[in-house]
């Protein structure tokens, strides 16, 4: 298609968001279009064609609008821009910026900028005339609050360019031409700081990706001490309303060894979307002691935004993570909750009358799901710098039912599965992640393990399957005294059940409020398990099963005031010495 003969068409049908066109020429599955209604231009993303009637989704609002208004086609794809100025913005799923909107609610058929066309950006030089470029080459770049901003050629680009001119050195705004690059025609190409890319199609601007290897920090010890998830590994968290889902993907936003943070509210209730916009700002950052918000960026599409809009959200977050990744960065993506996005799907494949799946959900559910989270990973840029996206969604199962089809979707595509428990969650254990069902199938990797090695100390493997197995011992001890009663089973059975809550008190429980507790260097972890393991293998002496629970509530009194107390301080190390006096007195 020519953009200069654009495709029109005449809208012939409406069901809810799903509108069917007339088109009087060639369309694109996933194109753009523009239907006229009133002074209103609503955008739509054509998702089926049958011979010249095209099915379009509207990501607005279709109230009102009527059979025979205009459409016109604009010969692309959904498109995010991308260019210095992302970070500290507030998107919607279109990528408008919502912090230039008037008015509370949104106004239909209003976009906005993305980027700041008036600003000027400190440029400097990092190719030079002569050089051979591709996509995500690196041509310059701007420092965009802390973080340095590679200036990159467009990923649309796919051949091999020659770099004719960079300007030099100073301040520009972002629609400047920064260099010239000159394609074997000799074809002079002048590019900006600004390039478009399509959100539905993977950025493939790297030279390789390898298998995840490096352990991600996040300081949240039921994650980094049981079941660690890697520098462009995948994740996620399901559980039912209440378990402390979102409380848990701001901890690790905040607390996780990442460069850029983006967070996509992908069909939250509007309250929760408020506190990320109320908290966030206030947040102070512990890796740069700036604020958390300058290296942030939130896409936001509440549950009562259109059905169209929330599916395209996760794509946007997705697609800016991959543009920060071809810069050398490691990004932090954090989707809540991927289970609505799901059901914006189910909704569109319903208008479309699609064979439904289980539960009414696409048929290819599974495919979708897994080809999305696939774009996250470790890549190898072509300059042999490295970058990654560490992607973790949340599913929110109806009813806390964990076989339903999102969760099990989910789960055949995410690696670390951090399973929410309503119990615990009831019993203010937090985080609630359920320490025996929840898993990470990065540990079977060698290449993990050799990592682990390496950050924690031979034996780290060996120690998290033995806190496994205490946990699970305890589970069942506890299971038999419920049943049989405190007196009826032997002290054994006592001694067992309380070495399993001393694990969850001291290693799995974390205070989120505290400014010591909510963040756990691998250092500390790996002395508190030693520490704990200890005292889990050591055998003591009890007169009576009332005598277990009253020791191991001291013990682990002790342990807590160790956990809100600086690591290796004096406070520190005089809990450490009442401890082993405890432990002592008990042993004889």
């Amino acid at each position: 298609m020519e953009k200069n003969n654009k495709t029109t068409g005449k809208v012939v049908g409406i069901v809810a968001n799903l509108v069917t066109v007339a088109v009087d020429g060639p369309v694109a599955q996933n194109e753009i279009c523009f239907i006229a209604h009133n002074d209103e231009r609503l955008m739509a993303e054509v998702i089926k064609v049958v011979g010249v009637n095209a099915y379009v989704q509207v990501f607005e609002s279709t109230r009102g609008l009527r059979i025979g208004s205009t459409v016109a086609f604009e010969t692309h794809m959904l498109e995010v821009t991308l260019g210095p100025g992302i970070l500290s913005r507030n998107y919607d799923g279109l990528q408008n910026d919502l912090d230039k909107m008037d008015g509370v609610f949104l106004t239909r058929g209003e976009y906005t900028d993305p980027l700041n066309r008036e600003v000027k950006w400190g440029f400097k030089p990092l190719a030079k005339a002569g050089d051979v470029v591709t996509a995500g080459s690196w041509l310059g770049e701007v420092m965009e609050n802390s973080i340095p901003h590679k200036i990159m050629v467009p990923f649309k680009m796919d051949k091999r360019y020659t770099v004719k001119s960079v300007t030099a050195e100073g301040e520009y705004t972002v629609d400047e031409t920064m260099a010239v690059v000159v394609d074997d025609e000799g074809l002079e190409i002048p590019l900006t700081m600004v390039q478009k890319w399509p959100v539905k199609m993977a950025v493939r601007a790297y030279k390789n990706k390898p298998r995840p290897f490096k352990l991600l920090e996040t300081g949240v010890r039921c994650i980094d001490t049981l079941n660690p998830i890697t520098e462009g590994g995948t994740g996620f968290i399901p559980g039912p309303f209440g378990t402390g889902k979102t409380v848990l993907q701001h901890a690790i936003s905040k607390q996780a060894e990442a460069d850029v943070v983006i967070i996509a509210a992908c069909g939250e209730r509007a309250n929760e979307v408020v506190e990320i916009f109320t908290e966030f700002p206030e947040l102070d950052d512990p890796r740069t002691g700036r604020k958390l918000i300058e290296r942030t960026t939130i896409i936001a599409n509440t549950s009562n935004m259109p059905v169209a809009a929330r599916e395209a959200s996760v794509y946007t977050a997705m697609s800016l993570g991959e543009y920060y990744r071809a810069m050398g960065l490691k990004v932090l993506l954090m989707a809540d909750s991927t289970s609505r996005w799901a059901q914006a799907l189910r909704e569109m494949s319903n208008r479309l009358e699609e064979l439904p799946g289980p539960d009414a959900f696409p048929m290819d559910l599974s495919a979708v799901i897994s080809n999305f989270y696939s774009r996250a990973g470790f890549v190898y840029l072509s300059n042999d710098a490295s970058g990654s996206i560490t992607f973790i969604g949340t599913v929110s199962p109806a009813g806390g039912n964990l076989k339903e089809p999102v969760t099990e979707s989910t789960r055949k595509a995410a690696r670390c599965f951090y399973g929410l428990s309503q119990d615990r969650a009831d019993s203010k254990r937090y985080p609630a992640i359920d320490p025996i069902d929840s898993y990470s199938k990065y540990l079977e990797y060698p290449e993990v393990q050799e990592s682990l090695k390496k950050s924690a100390g031979e034996g780290w493997l060996d120690a998290v399957i033995q806190t496994k197995d205490i946990l699970l011992r305890g589970k069942e001890a506890m299971e038999q005294i419920n049943i049989l009663g405190d007196d009826s089973v032997p002290i054994g059975f006592h001694d067992r059940f309380w070495k399993s809550e001393l694990i969850d008190f001291v290693i799995l429980q974390q205070d989120a409020f505290d400014d010591i507790d909510a963040s756990t260097p691998m250092e500390r972890q790996k002395h508190m398990l030693s520490s704990v393991l200890k005292v889990a293998d050591t055998e003591f002496k009890y007169k009576g099963f009332e005598e277990v629970s009253v020791f191991f509530k001291e013990v682990i009194n002790i342990y807590k005031q160790m956990n809100y107390s600086e690591f290796n301080s004096e406070e520190f190390k005089k809990h450490e010495s009442n401890l082993d006096s405890l432990l002592k007195g008990r042993m004889n």
